[in-house]
Order: C-alpha cells, then structure tokens, then sequence
C-alpha cells in the first residue's frame, strides 16, 4: 500500500510540474580560439616614430582623414592617459574576463555551430557611451573606459539609470548582447506584443549564452528592481490586458515600456518606483513560458511568430 501511495505522489508530481528548460548546457568539448587584442595598451605608448607601425596594423581605427598630429595629440591628453591608467587598474591582466569571453563563446557556438568567435580588441574611447561594445563579424570592439565602476566619479555626468552598469562585471553581457543581435531577425510588425516578445526572444538567448549570470544582470536591472518586477508581475499584466496594450501598434509604447529608462511610464502614481523597459522583463517571462511548455529548440524559437508564442505559453503572471 505505501509504495502504492509513493508512486501516486511521484506521478502527481510529475504531471504538476512544468518542463523547465535547462539552459546550463556542457560546453567543456567544445573549441573556440579566444583572441585578446589590447589595442590600448599599444596605442597610450606609441611614440612619433611607432605611429606608422600601429596605423598600418590597425587601418580600420585610423581614419585616413584624421592627420597624423591628431593621434600624437590624443597619446599626450592628459585626460585621456588618466583613463588609460584606470582601465589598466581596474583589469590589470584580463585573464578573468577572458575566460568569461571564452565561455560565453563556447555558448554561443552550442548553438550556433557556424560561430566563428572574433578577435576582440579592446581600446579606450573617451567615454563613448554609444560604443561600449561593436560587433563587426571578425571583430569585437569594447571599450574598457565604459566599465570602470558605476560610483567612478568620470561617470557623474551620465544619468544613473545607464552608469549603473559601468560595472566591469557587465563587459561579457555587453558582447552577449550585441552577438544576439544577429542571431535573430526582429518583426516588422508593431504590435506590443510582437515588440516584447521579440525582446524576450532576445533575452532568452542571452540567458542561453550566459547560463550561470543572474537573471537581473542580465536586464542591467539591480536586484532590487529585479525583485520588484517579479513581485508586481500580476499587477503588471493587469494593467497591460485592461488598457489593451497587447495589440496597440502605438509607438510610445515602446519608449514607455521598452526602451531604457530610468522607470517606466504606466502614468500612474508609483511609476518612478518601477525600473524602466518592464516591457522587456514581460516579453522574456512570456518567452520562458513558451520554452517550458513546449518541446522546441532555441532556433525554432527564434523562428517562431509572436502570436504563436502567445498562444502555446499558458503564460500565467505568479500572483
């Protein structure tokens, strides 16, 4: 009789409980060849006489319309060799960070055989917040300057809800990003749900790529937003079903509930209490949903419309 009972309950449980995709896969077997170019290194003690050296080895960073006394110039700038000395404190060697690289590299070819992983340069930009992180196929691009600590005092003239993530901690989720863009093709369609769905799509890879980070570094949320989204997820799609936002083509949806933002725009009393693009937290939650309850690859996923999504996730906001 007790082993009658037992099986009942394993069987129970069984049936109650969702697929969970598990997206910390085995990558130990897999071969990628992690090249770090230190351009910075070599481009901060370049003299007059090495210039021509370092110009003709990297053409795509010297444009042939910048004179040669430009360069010599920004070598000698005083704020400049500041920012250098602080990326070389801050990730001295690099070797941390390359093996998070080579890891999200083995990731990514997991799923993607044809990846070729690119050489990555890393350089100095002056605080160009808009390149953190360029991905041109044989070549990655990051500038360290962009991830020296978000309390760094050369940050005190960005908003605080973007220099949160000047966090040198953040640099493999920023390449993780930029890859996954190419990785999918975005929908034409405006709907709101085809926008956040395409958003979770998105997330969804990046979380296969990146399996061991938080869910929250993830969304560049502190764990702190990441904890409110999750506690107000039923009050959330509330609002988003009574205000039929679902199949609203109105594009201030996406700035309100989308793009990045210091909060996002419900237009209700506690708005600058909730952490800005909750739209993409929803759409990857939906994505999840979809991944659990339904027996498809990570490239069918991709290939598959929102609707579709929609429709087979049983998606369920935790009350």
């Amino acid at each position: 009789m007790n082993k009658i009972l037992i099986l009942l309950l394993v069987l129970l449980i069984s049936f109650s409980c969702k697929n969970e995709i598990n997206t910390d896969v085995d990558v130990s077997n897999i071969d990628v060849n992690v090249e770090i170019d230190r351009f910075e290194q070599q481009f901060y003690t370049t003299t007059t006489a090495t210039l021509p050296k370092i110009k003709s080895e990297y053409p795509y960073l010297f444009p042939v319309y910048n004179s040669d006394s430009i360069w010599l110039q920004k070598i000698k700038d005083v704020d400049e060799i500041k920012l250098f000395n602080e990326t070389q404190q801050v990730f001295g060697d690099f070797k941390k960070e390359t093996l998070e690289i080579e890891d999200l590299f083995k990731h990514i070819k997991y799923y993607n055989t044809s990846f070729k992983a690119p050489k990555v340069i890393t350089l100095v930009t002056n605080l160009d917040y808009e390149s953190k992180v360029i991905y041109a196929d044989s070549l990655l691009f990051v500038a360290l300057d962009m991830y020296l600590g978000k309390e760094n005092p050369i940050y005190i003239d960005f908003p605080a809800y973007i220099s949160k993530n000047f966090e040198k901690q953040q640099l493999v989720v920023d390449i993780a990003t930029e890859i996954s863009k190419r990785n999918f093709n975005i929908t034409r369609k405006r709907q709101f749900l085809d926008v956040i769905i395409d958003e979770g799509k998105r997330m969804f890879l990046i979380e296969s790529y990146l399996p061991k980070h938080s869910k929250a570094s993830l969304l560049g949320y502190t764990l702190k937003e990441y904890e409110w989204a999750v506690n107000n997820e039923s009050e959330i799609w509330k609002y988003f079903i009574e205000n039929k936002l679902l199949y609203s083509s109105d594009a201030d949806l996406r700035t309100r509930f989308v793009d990045k933002a210091p909060f996002s725009k419900f237009f209700i009393d506690i708005d600058k209490e909730t952490p800005g693009s909750i739209g993409v937290w929803l759409g990857w939650q939906i994505v999840t949903s979809y991944m659990n309850n339904n027996n498809v690859t990570l490239q069918q996923l991709l290939q598959t419309n929102a609707d579709e999504i929609f429709n087979k996730s049983k998606y369920k906001p935790k009350k």
